[in-house]
């Protein structure tokens, strides 16, 4: 019976593990499945998590059009992709596109170059941000407005000019990936957190209005991702209270975990994602439930922050 019994926990726990494994590879090849032969356009590929998206999609078969500000670098993810392509699986040549979303104008221009292309868009994914640092009255009322351009403005004139092809076919869907600024606001972050607080309303709002004609709108708020491999070094910044809340806890999401669930988002069209560690996601309540205490820490935080003197 004894032994019986010792042998039952490790037996159970391979199994456990047996199971997870099925259920991951299941998930992987459905995952897959779901974008096999799908127009998917991504913004700003050029960057840590545009190319991990465009390395995830086009791996799954799907048709690529691939957004960026330097052609070049558009080139070098072109060629990487080309170079770990499986010739026994059916991959797509990506469409390269030079896209710079702070510039309005060319937006409808590119939809267009798409559609022409393609005739359709099955899957948009608005991954293009641009973010800025410092105190809200030294960042200039041109530079809010670039931030705005690029972050609001550019994504939903990109997603309206091609809304109308998914609602005459009567499918689609739309990923912002957004920021936990989206929802709360950071101190010194003035106009990035209103440019994301601005595109989550806009999406929220078209949501609701195009699920009548079965279009998907989706976002993915990572509290933020993480630039580098190697965890951020230590500094002056640990005696903020605020840094040591929001980011000495968390370090950030990978790109690589935010591209995968960036694909099961559209495989599982879910509406809203939200990858946060449980700090972030404790802020997010407090900040709910309990607003003075909220701010009030927030503000212990910005002082003691100024207290420090700068390095270098």
């Amino acid at each position: 019976m004894g032994v019986t019994a010792m042998l039952a926990l490790p037996l159970l726990l391979l199994g456990i593990s047996g199971l997870l494994f099925i259920y991951q590879e299941v998930s992987r090849l459905w995952s897959k499945s779901a974008v096999q032969n799908k127009v998917v356009v991504i913004t700003d590929a050029i960057s840590g998590l545009g190319k991990e998206c465009a390395r995830v999609f086009h791996t799954g078969g799907a048709r690529l059009v691939l957004c960026g500000k330097s052609w070049e670098r558009l080139q070098s993810l072109y060629d990487a992709l080309s170079s770990v392509a499986d010739p026994s699986k059916q991959t797509f040549t990506p469409k390269l596109v030079l896209l710079d979303l702070s510039d309005i104008s060319c937006v409808q221009d590119v939809a267009k170059e798409v559609l022409d292309c393609y005739g359709c868009v099955d899957i948009l994914i608005n991954n293009a941000s641009v973010k800025v640092k410092g105190p809200a009255h030294k960042i200039s009322l041109e530079l809010d407005k670039k931030i705005m351009d690029a972050n609001y403005f550019g994504p939903i004139t990109l997603t309206k000019a091609l809304l109308p092809n998914m609602i005459s076919r009567r499918t689609g869907q739309i990923v912002l990936v957004n920021n936990l600024q989206g929802k709360l606001g950071i101190p010194f972050r003035t106009a990035y957190a209103a440019s994301k607080h601005a595109a989550l309303g806009f999406f929220d709002c078209l949501r609701a209005e195009v699920e009548e004609y079965d279009v998907v709108v989706s976002t993915v708020s990572p509290a933020f991702i993480r630039s580098h491999h190697v965890l951020p070094g230590q500094g002056n910044w640990e005696a903020s209270v605020w840094k040591f809340f929001f980011r000495k806890l968390t370090y950030g999401v990978h790109p690589v975990d935010v591209a995968e669930e960036v694909m099961r988002t559209v495989r599982r069209k879910k509406q809203e994602v939200f990858m946060a560690n449980p700090i972030p996601k404790a802020a997010m309540y407090i900040r709910t439930f309990f607003p003075e205490f909220f701010f009030a820490v927030v503000a212990c935080g910005v002082k003691e922050k100024l207290s420090v003197p700068e390095e270098g």
